[in-house]
């Protein structure tokens, strides 16, 4: 039996623009897309072997700066809206502290994702698809290889 490639994808400023006022995705008008990620995502998931993980960090989810009920909407069109393009998610991470709290379960650690390092799974050669350094150091943490996503213009210019 061969063991399962995993995807691991980050969601805000991966799949979805941040919303650059308040970084939070509490509503449907701030959600965008990013151009071609459906094309993009599809293939991967139409001609590739990996099961696809979408794993996020939402700082204070479910306080009073960031009530469940304005996530869950954007959330959900964010999975329908990938799901049509026949893009599944296998499973959805969601860590909902914020970074002082030192959470295991928050990205870049791994409390969240403990079930991979079964030998069901080939983190080896698994990647995780992030837009910061966090998810990187997310890929070092699992054994996997990152793909980092920048629109930084001066990244590798010298």
């Amino acid at each position: 039996m061969s063991k399962t490639k995993v995807l691991f994808i980050d969601r805000d400023g991966t799949l979805v623009l941040e919303p650059p006022v308040d970084y939070q995705l509490d509503s449907l008008e701030k959600l965008e897309f990013y151009p071609k990620v459906f094309q993009y995502m599809a293939k991967i998931a139409s001609e590739l072997d990996f099961e696809l993980v979408m794993v996020t960090n939402q700082d204070g989810l479910g306080t009073d700066s960031f009530p469940e009920d304005t996530f869950w909407p954007p959330q959900n069109k964010i999975i329908d809206a990938f799901k049509k393009e026949g893009v599944e998610f296998a499973e959805i991470h969601i860590d909902k502290t914020f970074p002082h709290e030192n959470a295991d379960t928050r990205k870049p650690r791994t409390g969240l994702l403990t079930k991979y390092f079964s030998e069901d799974y080939d983190l080896e050669n698994s990647f995780v698809l992030g837009d910061r350094i966090t998810d990187m150091e997310l890929a070092k943490n699992l054994g996997a290889k990152g793909i980092y996503l920048s629109e930084d213009p001066e990244l590798g210019a010298d």
